[in-house]
Formats: C-alpha cells, structure tokens, sequence
C-alpha cells in the first residue's frame, strides 16, 4: 500500500492574519508566505505595512492589506469579505490580534478592561465567525487563535489578559466541537515571552527580562519565528487531525 508522507506546505492557500503589521503577526505572515501561502493582513491602519507587503511579494506570493481595526465588527466583516472577493476563498484565519495593559486588579480601569476584552476576545470571536460561515461553504478551514501562557498560568498584574487568553483557549474547543462537522479545525496556540515591539519595554529591564530567563528551562527568550512555525504546522495538511487543542509555546515555562 502506497503511504502519503505528511506535508507541511500551505502551497495553493489563501490565510488571512489579523494584527499583521509587526511582532508575531508580521513573523507570521512572512512564514505562511514563505510555506506556499497567499497572505491577506489585517491591519489596524492600512498604510503601515507597505514594506511587509513587498517582502511577501517578494517571496513570489499575492498579498491583499486590509483595514481591519479589530474593535470594529464592520471592519473584520469587510476584511473577511474583501479576502474571499480578491482571492476568490479564505483557507486560514490567524487570530493574531491582541493586548493587554499590565496593572494591579484594584486599579483596572473600566475603559481598559473594555478594550482589551474587544481586541482579544470579542474581535476573535466575530474574526472566527465570519471566516467560519466561508470555511463551512467551503467545507474546508484552519483557524488558529494567538493566546498566551497567561491562559494557563496567572502572571501578576495581568489578570485581566490572563482572563481574555483563558477564554480564547476555551473559545477553541468550542469552536472546534461545533465545527469539526465541516472539517474545520481550530487550535490555539499559546507562547511565553516573545522579542517583539510590544514585549521590548519589559524585557528591557534587566531584573525582570532575569526573571524570565529564571522561569524559563530552555533558557531564552522566544523569537517570533519560534511562534510562526507552529501556526504553519497546523495550518498544513500534516495536522489535519488536531483540533480544540492548545500548544504551549513556553520554553517549559508551565511545565514547572
């Protein structure tokens, strides 16, 4: 009997990635590109990716920059929609949109914990939505969602990120129970700290980029590529029999 090797390129997929303009989105879309993919970014303004988009092309691929301010529902729709419309169908939805603003539980302020539940669970559930009714026509998708160790342990002043990325890894089996029917999967994936513009002003510092390293066993910091090459391995046929599941992407911070 004839075996079928596993394959781990995304040759002839179109994969739609939210907050793509830098950091884990960037690296995300560059790998994707780079796997066989065709990219569409989803980006909070428009006009800031101009040279990520010539670096896909670059790599031989089409690229379409889409407005997509992951707060406004009317934006993830028309992303989603201008996606399909362009390319003519929607293969992955990366979830890679998110924040969080570090503070004490007593001095959250109403505004802040508003936003980053808009961003980070609200803006994934309705990016998922409208990908998921393409993906269900299509009979056929790959979502996978952007969380964080901060799901699966609770790091101080962060509790309410930490409350958001709990949920998308619970958001991810939902969808992947629902789903599953229409051979749509849905993973999350969830890293430790990364090099990226948001994390650098911590890591900065020099007790506390210490005490990372202290948590973390392998001994450094991640860099973003170490995220992109799960996103890509389960978006690739080779994982076509895992869902509703979340890696850890922490070095063996949790593992302690």
């Amino acid at each position: 009997m004839a075996t079928e090797f596993p394959r781990f390129d995304l040759k002839g997929q179109i994969a739609l990635i939210t907050g793509a303009a830098r950091g884990l989105g960037q690296a995300t879309a560059l790998a994707c590109a780079n796997a066989g993919a065709d990219i569409a970014l989803g980006l909070r303004d428009i006009k800031s990716a101009d040279a990520l988009a010539k670096e896909i092309q670059g790599l031989g691929r089409r690229v379409l920059p889409l407005q997509m301010n992951m707060s406004k529902l009317a934006e993830i729709r028309a992303g989603v929609e201008q996606t399909v419309k362009h390319f003519g169908r929607l293969d992955i939805l990366v979830n890679n949109a998110g924040l969080g603003k570090s503070d004490p539980i007593e001095d959250v302020k109403e505004e802040d914990f508003d936003y980053t539940l808009a961003i980070n669970l609200k803006g994934t559930f309705f990016a998922s939505q409208a990908a998921g009714r393409v993906m269900i026509k299509q009979k056929y998708g790959r979502i996978i969602n952007l969380g964080s160790q901060a799901g699966a342990v609770a790091l101080p002043l962060e509790s309410v990120y930490c409350m958001t990325k709990a949920g998308v890894a619970h958001l991810t089996r939902c969808m992947a129970v629902e789903w599953g029917k229409h051979n749509i999967t849905v993973n999350n994936v969830a890293p430790t700290f990364i090099n990226t513009p948001g994390t650098a002003p911590e890591l900065a510092n020099e007790k506390f980029h210490a005490h990372v390293l202290s948590m973390i066993p392998l001994g450094r910091i991640g860099e973003p590529m170490d995220v992109a090459g799960t996103v890509v391995f389960l978006a690739s046929p080779a994982a076509s029999l895992i869902t509703g599941t979340t890696i850890l992407i922490d070095g063996g911070w949790t593992a302690h």
